[in-house]
């Protein structure tokens, strides 16, 4: 197997493409209990109102800036930020994770003039 180094172990290799762009946005809307508890979020939430967003970004950093406009804009729950993936995820109810990831892609767009994917949902 050449995936496998000498010791059995798996190598993972990973690039990161230089560019500024909004790689993911996407909401799962009503997800299952188990999904919270394994994402390691707060599992008092009223799941019938519940959703969960995940966004990812390069550079990486400007995940922080993301939470900040994702907070501003919608009440939502700062669930998991990391600087040094890029990862972004938000919970609150489906209008409020929607408002909150469509600000995010129309402040990087337009003010820090990144390449945006569309939002998807599920």
């Amino acid at each position: 197997m050449d995936w496998l180094d000498d010791k059995n172990k798996a190598r993972i290799v990973q690039e990161l493409v230089p560019g500024k762009q909004i790689t993911l946005a996407h909401i799962i809307a009503s997800p299952e209990p188990i999904l919270y508890e394994k994402l390691g979020l707060n599992p008092a939430i009223d799941y019938a109102r519940a959703a969960i967003g995940i966004m990812t970004v390069s550079p990486a950093e400007t995940a922080i800036i993301m939470a900040d406009v994702a907070m501003k804009s919608a009440s939502i729950d700062l669930g998991f930020v990391d600087r040094f993936s890029g990862s972004l995820i938000i919970t609150g109810t489906v209008s409020e994770v929607e408002a909150s990831e469509q600000a995010i892609l129309d402040y990087v767009q337009e003010e820090l003039k990144y390449t945006v994917c569309p939002m998807t949902r599920t």
